[in-house]
């Protein structure tokens, strides 16, 4: 009998029960909160919910991150921000004095461009694109 058979008859199949359907938060190393919080609420427009014990918590739309004190920056995060436009999100970081490391490009799930945040944390924004097929 599986641990989780809810009605202990030795025939219970999972399906789908319990499987990760969606990523809801990411952790993103920063040298310093406070300051790496600039970057996120002013240039990103992020909403600072917290901020406390090395850690701050931010929020914009369904996007959800933790910016957390860290001795290790500068890393390529893994994270992909959804967008309507990658090119227009370029074009708007751009003004903003954001330095990019990946040009608008198309790769499996969609169009892609790669930014560097404050701390040289290799940040993603994607085509947002709620048609894609599975």
């Amino acid at each position: 009998m599986p641990l989780g058979n809810p009605c202990g008859i030795d025939e219970f199949e999972y399906t789908t029960e319990g499987l990760p359907d969606s990523i809801q938060i990411c952790t993103i190393p920063v040298r310093d909160v406070s300051r790496s919080i600039s970057f996120y609420r002013d240039v990103l427009h992020m909403e600072v919910l917290e901020e406390g014990d090395g850690c701050a918590y931010l929020v914009r739309g369904s996007c959800r991150i933790i910016l957390k004190r860290s001795d290790i920056t500068g890393i390529d995060t893994g994270l992909f921000f959804g967008t309507s436009n990658p090119y227009d999100t370029r074009r708007r970081l751009m003004d903003e004095g954001v330095v990019f490391v990946q040009p608008p490009t198309r790769g499996p799930f969609g169009t892609y461009t790669s930014i560097r945040d404050d701390d040289g944390n290799t940040i993603s924004f994607i085509e947002s694109c709620p048609d894609m097929k599975k």
